[in-house]
């Protein structure tokens, strides 16, 4: 019987966090590009939410690939239920809603992929974040290729994947945690307790995000039949290689939208303020641009500190400060009248584009919480760092960033945060001699980013092989199967 290749139709399943969705959205894009057909699937609260920020910054319809679309793009937008309602207060409730995450989710992946293999062209691979549980089950259960997307550095990749070797040494899961180096992680260099991620250094290895990483990240993910990470050979080089000798992985970031600043598909779950005008009154490299991200959040006092030290420092800043950035039930955390105070230097939004920031001339360095698609995007910009972690591999980026790439600094080195601090690191990242060398190592780091992805880059070389394996993977359909589900579609 005549057997044919199917068209890959890939299912794009991101976790339901800003950070995971970007790199998820631009991983669509370039497959698109690249001939495949993408069904993309955000949770119902997410894409409520990015929905509604699009309307609020004048975007019509509630389609998130309609633009793509019309660039020629295959990429279908699909929603699925989490559990619980639209309104349902997922940052306050986060344990809560993970736990259902972790074991009340996959019934409702089971259920959409059972509806989308009658789709034309059928899918025939599953691209899920490397956070979920359930990807071999699902894919095994529908025959489709079960590919991993990792959206952090392999170094983190590499240290959940090994959590026995940290058990049986006394790092991780055990009533007197030993404090020494950790050097007997495959391709790992010696890393300090401290820069392991946050939930790794908790003493409760019960709480639900270990529960996760446990069975993601150290037991499913390994039955993936590829891996694929948003990062670069050459900066992790010894880590990736030592990956590959236990299953196939390929570094092809850093990912990022085709237009960087203004992407055809927006992935931002609030309204975005234009900062441009402001930016455009300020002196080249003379602002600092703070934020901490999506997600994770921080202290009052730490907050207070802050926005006190950026006074002192006498330096332009912009700041995003989410409204949930302590705590959705404590929206009052600046000094009284501080934002009057300070107006004619400082300009606080609660979201914006940070690409569209960053990229600005008049931006000289970045006050991060250290999330990964902070680092790469502000790489890829010239902007060098100051480092404030918060929370999962936030450490570790940090980590990368401070000691090993050597293009930024720490925002506190004693155990709590003080204003003069904040106003001396912010003054040193962005004048003088140690702003100088900043300025130039970064722009090493981003030669190294900008060679990766160019043509017969190490990224673009590592794409093509990935994606000629997947393509191998492919079940091949006969003829009579291909026509009986034609038919079953047009009854």
């Amino acid at each position: 019987m005549n057997q044919i290749d199917q068209k890959p139709h890939a299912i794009l399943f991101p976790y339901p966090l800003q950070g995971h969705v970007i790199p998820f959205v631009n991983l669509a894009i370039k497959l698109a590009s690249n001939g495949f057909t993408i069904t993309f699937v955000n949770t119902q609260s997410v894409h409520y939410q990015i929905s509604k920020a699009r309307l609020e910054n004048g975007v019509e319809g509630d389609d998130l690939f309609s633009s793509a679309r019309k660039l020629g793009l295959d990429i279908r937008d699909v929603t699925i239920y989490d559990g619980f309602p639209i309104d349902f207060d997922r940052s306050l409730n986060h344990d809560k809603y993970f736990e259902a995450i972790l074991n009340d989710f996959g019934s409702h992946v089971d259920e959409l992929v059972e509806n989308l293999v009658l789709s034309n062209p059928p899918p025939n691979i599953l691209v899920a974040d490397t956070f979920y549980i359930w990807p071999s089950t699902i894919a095994k259960k529908y025959n489709l290729v079960n590919v991993s997307y990792w959206t952090e550095p392999a170094l983190v990749l590499s240290v959940y994947y090994h959590l026995d070797l940290l058990r049986q040494n006394g790092h991780y899961d055990c009533i007197d945690k030993r404090q020494d180096v950790i050097d007997y992680i495959p391709g790992v260099k010696a890393i300090k307790p401290t820069d392991l991620a946050s939930y790794l250094q908790s003493n409760d290895t019960k709480m639900v995000a270990n529960r996760i990483i446990h069975r993601a990240i150290f037991t499913d993910v390994k039955k993936a039949e590829y891996i694929i990470c948003n990062t670069v050979q050459q900066l992790e080089s010894e880590t990736i290689a030592a990956l590959q000798e236990k299953q196939p992985v390929y570094a092809i970031g850093p990912l990022f939208s085709p237009g960087f600043t203004k992407s055809s598909v927006k992935t931002s779950l609030w309204s975005e303020s234009d900062c441009t005008n402001w930016l455009d009154a300020k002196p080249c490299g003379s602002v600092i641009y703070v934020s901490f991200g999506s997600y994770a959040h921080t202290t009052k006092q730490n907050i207070m500190e802050i926005a006190r030290g950026l006074v002192v420092s006498k330096v332009n800043f912009l700041w995003v400060l989410r409204p949930d950035i302590v705590s959705s039930e404590e929206t009052d955390y600046l000094p009284i009248g501080y934002e009057e105070f300070i107006k004619d230097r400082g300009l606080i939004v609660p979201w914006c584009c940070q690409t569209a920031v960053i990229s600005h001339p008049a931006v000289g360095g970045f006050l991060t919480h250290c999330g990964w698609n902070s680092i790469l995007e502000s790489i890829w910009c010239s902007v060098p760092f100051i480092c404030f972690p918060l929370l999962t591999d936030q450490f570790t980026n940090r980590k990368i960033v401070v000691d090993d790439w050597k293009i930024g600094i720490n925002l506190c080195d004693k155990e709590s945060i003080t204003r003069d601090e904040v106003s001396e690191k912010v003054k040193l990242l962005l004048r003088g001699k140690v702003a100088e060398e900043m300025k130039q190592q970064i722009k090493k780091v981003r030669k190294t980013l900008e060679d990766a992805v160019a043509i017969n880059g190490s990224s673009q070389v590592n794409f093509t092989k990935f994606i000629d394996d997947l393509k191998s993977k492919i079940p091949k359909k006969n003829v009579v199967a291909l026509e009986s589900e034609a038919q079953q579609l047009n009854r």
